[in-house]
């Protein structure tokens, strides 16, 4: 069992060294004594003899030191040890279940009522006294040890001690089985922060809020605090409970000052079951004498009344800042940073088992706990595989790791590869440069606030733009691949709206959501979002010119990677350069381009028709198409090949063609097939 600091232990001495239910069976007797006769004729007497002789083995005895341990940890009064130990009796022995029931008028076993249970602490029935100490804030209820069943009168209603209460005082630790989902490994990393938390918990704070974004050490550096101090933590994720997440609308839209808490309905969970759960998560931290390490949360937003007052410290950690509207006390807060490079590569050496990563492995953003979950799966992943862990490996086991969380429709991954984009070099070192930047971001603002004031986020921004076929899509699927993030391409259908206010409103989940998953964010055809303001004429136009103006300043202080891509680069609003890091062209490809398409896109079928060769010269020198052009002529010949059960060859490819240039509208060059 973990060890709490000193001074978060409440000593009560007011009890001595006597076993608490050798002062039972004293106001037990003296209970059955005062009913005379009906006791004897109900049994009460035998139980009371069998219990008697049972105590007198000493069998109860081992009781006592974990009863002494939570009145202690848990600051509980004598009357209440009283209480505690009547509600546990029950719970331990038949005999006692029986003499409790027939003491309350039962005809057999049951449980205490709740002036049996005051006349055997000794406390009267008409005292304000015993009515404190079971009224709903008195410690015994409000941490939950002892539940008032009934809703008849007070007096009539009885005493039930948790069932996880019961197990703890009988020597068993196991958790219950409905919150193990929640619980995670800890991998303490001393960041910047760590000493502020240590602090505030060595002064006796019970509450710090740390908020963490996507790939931040939040839970990291609430673990290496608590390793500071010698104290023992438990981790919670409240993010795994899909309804609770669901309810939040993934990870962080629609969170903020108990909105989303409290709805009930089948999207989520009620207010009374968001408190049950963190109060079952505070009880399980205070049974153990642990620190509660609790992520997500946000999440709890209603039951916040329940984490300020446990009795172990809790260090919350958040997606969003802490709400004044949630308690009357504000906690200490820090903001977890990201890791540098070099305390990921640190992290990555012990996560693969003393292999050297990569940069492209080192680069991808991901927490200390997410970078021990990858690591298990990419070595797990090689053995079966028998081979080494390679980058790839470790890259997909990302990916996966990725789409284990809240996704929507949009957000899809891949498997392009900068090899797949045929592009000019400059245009490829571009591609290949804004990789780059975004794998090192990390150490570059951790040289300063390069970034600015004024709230400015640490994204990158793109513009591709080029006509379509030249593989601006592809280039931002390899961008989130090398990255080791999904794709979150954004269905602008269902973002644009008619109604005023909407669409933002819609931009912002977006947003939201794109930064809770850690993804690549990427706007197609984004001139139709991200169009140049006019001059006002209508109230259409003022709206319209609202709309970007919002998308302005939401890129700006998004975190993220940001991909815009568009046909037409010049009807973009000119104010958008500021914000992008890199505008990169896609030209349409030449004849040598085209050919390494050809070449390209070829390669991938198993084998093409000798008896009727491809000429990939003139297919390059004599049709002026685009990379994506290409790739459907190429997908048309080879069903048109299998069709007629033979390999593809320039026959099919010449039907291909035919067909792509009909539905682009042009005339097939004559010369194409001489």
């Amino acid at each position: 069992m973990c060890t709490p600091p000193k001074e978060q232990i409440i000593v009560d001495a007011g009890h001595g060294p006597v076993s608490p239910f050798s002062e039972l069976l004293l106001a037990l007797a003296a209970a059955v004594a005062r009913r005379g006769a009906s006791a004897q004729a109900s049994g009460a007497q035998a139980a009371l003899e069998v219990l008697d002789a049972e105590h007198a083995t000493g069998a109860l005895d081992v009781l006592a030191d974990p009863i002494d341990e939570l009145v202690g940890r848990f600051g509980l009064t004598d009357t209440d040890r009283r209480l505690l130990v009547v509600a546990l009796l029950p719970e331990v022995h038949p005999a006692g279940h029986l003499l409790l029931g027939l003491l309350s008028g039962d005809d057999g076993a049951a449980r205490p009522s709740v002036a049996v249970a005051l006349e055997l602490a000794g406390v009267s029935t008409v005292s304000a006294h015993g009515r404190q100490r079971l009224a709903a804030s008195a410690p015994l209820r409000r941490h939950g040890l002892v539940t008032v069943l009934g809703d008849d009168v007070l007096l009539a209603r009885r005493l039930q001690l948790a069932e996880r209460v019961v197990a703890t005082l009988t020597g068993d630790d196991s958790p219950p089985a409905r919150l193990l989902p929640l619980f995670g490994e800890v991998t303490p990393v001393p960041v910047e922060g760590t000493e502020t938390v240590a602090g505030a918990l060595r002064r006796g704070a019970t509450l710090v809020w740390v908020t963490a974004g996507p790939g931040t050490a939040g839970t990291a550096l609430a673990a290496a605090a608590c390793q500071e101090l010698g104290v023992m933590c438990l981790l919670a994720d409240l993010r795994r409970v899909p309804a609770l997440n669901a309810m939040a609308g993934g990870a962080g839209s629609g969170v903020g000052g108990g909105s989303g808490v409290g709805e009930g309905g089948s999207a989520g969970l009620s207010l009374g079951a968001v408190r049950d759960l963190v109060a079952a998560l505070v009880l399980e931290a205070a049974l153990d004498g642990c620190v509660l390490i609790l992520a997500g949360s946000e999440l709890a937003a209603g039951a916040m009344d329940l984490i300020t007052g446990s009795v172990m410290p809790v260090i919350a950690v958040a997606t969003t800042a802490w709400d004044a509207s949630w308690a009357a006390t504000i906690p200490v807060s820090v903001t977890a940073p990201r890791l540098t490079t070099a305390e990921r590569s640190d992290l990555w050496w012990n996560a693969l088992a003393g292999q050297v990563p990569q940069d492209a492995v080192t680069g991808l953003r991901l927490t200390p706990e997410q970078i021990s979950a990858v690591g298990r799966l990419a070595l797990r992943t090689a053995e079966l595989v028998g081979t080494p862990v390679t980058t790839a490996i470790v890259q997909d086991a990302a990916r996966r790791l990725g789409r284990g969380g809240a996704r929507r429709a949009g957000a899809r991954g891949g498997t392009a590869v900068l090899d797949d984009l045929v592009l000019p070099e400059r245009t490829r070192e571009e591609v290949s440069r804004l990789i780059a930047w975004a794998t090192h971001r990390d150490d570059v603002f951790a040289l300063g606030d390069l970034q600015g004031k004024g709230g400015k986020g640490t994204g990158i921004a793109a513009l591709f733009s080029g006509s379509p076929g030249t593989g601006k899509t592809l280039a931002a699927h390899v961008v989130a691949d090398a990255l080791g993030m999904d794709l979150f391409q954004v269905d602008l259908s269902s973002v644009v709206d008619k109604y005023i206010g909407e669409t933002e409103k819609n931009l912002e989940k977006v947003f939201t959501e794109a930064e809770s998953l850690n993804c690549v964010l990427f706007f197609d055809e984004a001139d139709s979002l991200f169009g140049s303001r006019s001059a006002v004429g209508d109230s259409k136009d003022r709206y319209a010119n609202q709309e970007v103006a919002y998308l302005l300043q939401r890129m700006e202080s998004f975190d993220g990677i940001t991909v815009l891509a568009t046909n037409l680069r010049g009807n973009l609003d000119q104010a958008f350069a500021r914000r992008l890091h890199f505008m990169i062209h896609f030209p349409d490809p030449d004849a040598a381009t085209r050919a390494s398409l050809w070449k390209h896109h070829l390669a991938q079928l198993p084998a093409l028709d000798p008896d009727d060769p491809v000429d990939v010269a003139v297919l390059a020198d004599t049709l002026e198409v685009a990379g994506g052009d290409i790739r459907n002529i190429v997908l048309s010949a080879a069903y048109e090949a299998v069709a007629q059960q033979r390999l593809v060859g320039m026959r099919d490819l010449h039907f291909a063609v035919v067909r792509e240039f009909t539905k682009l509208g042009r005339r097939v060059p004559a010369k194409a097939f001489e």
